[in-house]
């Protein structure tokens, strides 16, 4: 019962974060904790790389020890590769999920980055 309800929350916790990296920067009042996300998701893809393979990701690991211990197997290399299934039916490969995660990523690093700078000038320009 544990191990569902870990299953459960790893599904939504994760998903969250993941929706929040995509859309976090859109909104003032996140921008600074959106950009904090993205640059640690990123850190981790890079960070644990050698160790792990590029793109690894601490809350993929523990979930698929959770989902390990309900007797689960065969799971995706790729945690979006998962979620795209599991949310709305559609198998990707890996492959496309990776390269999906990393333009996605990318672009909105570049889009929370550019508004956090913009915000700050103007923090600025108000304060003289």
């Amino acid at each position: 019962m544990l191990y569902t309800f870990l299953d459960v929350t790893f599904l939504v916790l994760h998903t969250i974060l993941i929706i929040f990296n995509l859309f976090g920067w859109i909104f003032r009042k996140t921008r600074r904790i959106n950009l904090l996300t993205i640059l640690l998701t990123g850190s981790s893809w890079l960070v644990f790389a050698p160790w792990y393979g590029l793109g690894y990701c601490p809350c993929t690991d523990w979930h698929w020890e959770v989902k390990r211990r309900l007797g689960e197997t065969d799971l995706p290399n790729n945690y979006l590769t998962y979620l795209i299934e599991a949310w709305t039916g559609i198998a990707i490969t890996d492959f496309t999920a990776e390269r999906l995660a990393l333009g996605c990523l990318t672009i909105v690093l570049i889009a929370s980055i550019s508004l956090n700078v913009g915000d700050i000038i103007a923090q600025k320009k108000d304060a003289l």
